[in-house]
This record gives C-alpha cells, structure tokens and sequence, in this order.
C-alpha cells in the first residue's frame, strides 16, 4: 500500500510538469493569460500556433503514458498491474489540473488520459478519436467533443475491454468521464450561455450538410 501511495504522489509529481508553461517559458508567455486562460493544448494551439500545441500535447501524452507505465512497475501482473497503473495515470491527470510547480493552475487532462490509454488500452483511443471528430467536424466544440468522447468510453468498455479486466475498466471509464465533465465545467456553461469557442474551419462534415 505504501508503495502504491508513492506511486501515486510520483504520477501526480509527473503530471505537475505542464507542457504549455515549460515550452511558454521558452518563448517568454504564459498561456494563462491569453485566450481561454487554460494551461492545456487546445488554448495552446488556439493562441501560439499548431507546432506550439502540438509540441504540448506530446509533452502532455508523453507524461500520461510515462505515469501509468511507473504505475504498473513492480506490482503483480495482471489486474493488480493494472489498477496501479491507472491510479498512477489519476495521479499525473490530478498533477495536470492542479500542477503543484504552477500554482494549481494547469489543463484539463485530457492528453493526459489519452497517454494512459495508450499505454494499457490502445482500443480505447478509436473510440475516443471517432466520437472526438464527429463532434469536432459537425459542432465545431472540442470542449464538447472531449466529454462526450470521455463517455463513449464507458460503453466501450461494456463491449470491448478484455474481459478479466472489464469490471476494472468500467470503474475507470466513469471515473475519467466524470472527471472530464468536471474539468470541462466551464466550456459547459459557455455553451449554454451561447459563448463557447467554436473551430469553423475544422467543420467540415457541417458544412457539407448544408449543400
């Protein structure tokens, strides 16, 4: 257990590591302070240029995947592996949200939990990547398409994970919905109140729906 907890305070230490704030030093900004406000890749992406987002979505995979792969080192394999791996991926997805080297003012944690998925659950990123790009090409939202991607995985789960570890992953799928929901929180006001960002150029189904 006590090595379990260190695992896990690891993983939140790791997470801790912002992309956009160690490359915006780099470039003397700090993304808090432009755009959305938020330390994540899309409002890196938004504000400093494509090569700038993508460099910080892979710092920010990169640690997701580097996290859960710590987790599982030393446990015993199989399902315990694996469930020492996903809460040393919860840990750096925390550490993401609330990095303690930036005043617990980080991103969202999506990239995180897509470099856990790819790590233990590759599966799992199809899903995730076809819901993602519906949304994207038809709404235009990547806020909304990052929850309703995060829920997508539950059912996926349901159908697809393997079977020793599906009760396992199905308490994980809702966990990682819930916890995307609730840091996405604020895109969901936003799009009720009429004033979430929208990427026109990336909705391409949308517009072919009007011809």
């Amino acid at each position: 257990m006590i090595l379990l907890l260190g695992k896990i305070v690891l993983g939140y230490l790791i997470g801790s590591i912002s992309g956009s704030l160690l490359l915006g030093r780099l470039r003397g900004v700090d993304i808090r302070t432009q755009g959305s406000g938020n330390a994540g890749g899309t409002n890196a992406f938004r504000t400093q240029g494509p090569w700038f987002g993508l460099g910080v979505g892979l710092i920010d995979v990169g640690k997701g995947a580097l996290a859960a792969w710590l987790g599982g080192l030393g446990a015993p394999d199989g399902t315990p592996a694996l469930v020492a791996a996903l809460l040393t991926g919860a840990g750096a997805a925390a550490g993401h949200v609330w990095p303690l080297y930036h005043g617990f003012r980080g991103g969202k944690g999506v990239a995180v939990l897509i470099g856990v998925l790819l790590l233990l659950w590759p599966v799992a990123l199809a899903v995730l990547a076809a819901v993602l790009l519906l949304v994207l090409t038809t709404t235009g939202y990547v806020g909304l398409g990052s929850i309703l991607a995060g829920w997508a995985l539950v059912p996926a789960a349901v159908w697809l994970a393997p079977e020793r570890d599906r009760s396992v992953w199905i308490v994980a799928t809702v966990v990682i919905a819930v916890f995307i929901l609730f840091t996405h929180r604020s895109n969901v006001s936003r799009l009720r109140a009429g004033t979430e960002h929208r990427f026109e150029r990336i909705r391409v189904l949308a517009r072919l729906f009007r011809r």
